[in-house]
């Protein structure tokens, strides 16, 4: 392990809020990430961060809409970014956001500044210069980046007990799980 950070995924029970979709999402340079303006909503909150920090873009994804009775699935644009360090990071750890992965401040600046995520960017931004304006000219890429964010529901946890259940431990597709 790298490193770890408490981040806030989808809230249900608010309309037009999502459940966070689980499973292996590239992050490719056929889609461009962009830098947050650090611009305030009509709530005075920097839904993005502060200005400058990255907003990583993984498509457009399947997600169960997190209001309703019949939760049907629709498209989000899934994204992972920071937020405001002022009024909303302080509540990380709990799902809070409207579909995305919400990260501290701290872990978008280490992602960003050892390319992380950045294994196919950096190929790209050898002869594309939009791909080369999304990564920090600082930056230090890690020979260990790679192109895949991993989603996983950590409030599931295994009910049954077979050997390769590991008795209450979070397990692999497969597993029988029930919410904890």
């Amino acid at each position: 392990m790298i490193g770890s950070s408490k981040v806030s995924t989808g809230q249900a029970g608010r309309r037009g809020y999502f459940i966070t979709p689980v499973g292996v999402f590239l992050h490719t340079d056929g889609i461009l990430d962009y830098r947050a303006l650090g611009t305030f909503n009509e709530n005075h909150v920097r839904g993005l961060g502060l200005k400058g920090m990255r907003v990583w873009d993984f498509g457009w994804q399947q997600a169960e809409k997190g209001w309703g009775v019949k939760r049907d699935m629709a498209e989000i644009r899934l994204l992972m970014h920071a937020t405001d360090p002022d009024h909303l990071e302080q509540r990380m750890g709990r799902p809070a956001s409207q579909g995305c992965v919400r990260i501290p401040a701290t872990m978008n600046r280490f992602l960003d500044l050892y390319g992380v995520l950045d294994a196919d960017y950096e190929r790209a931004a050898r002869d594309d210069a939009g791909v080369r304006s999304v990564l920090l000219p600082e930056r230090e890429p890690s020979p260990l980046a790679g192109n895949v964010m991993i989603v996983v529901d950590s409030s599931y946890w295994c009910t049954n007990r077979p050997l390769d259940c590991n008795h209450g431990k979070l397990q692999p597709l497969g597993c029988r799980y029930m919410p904890a």
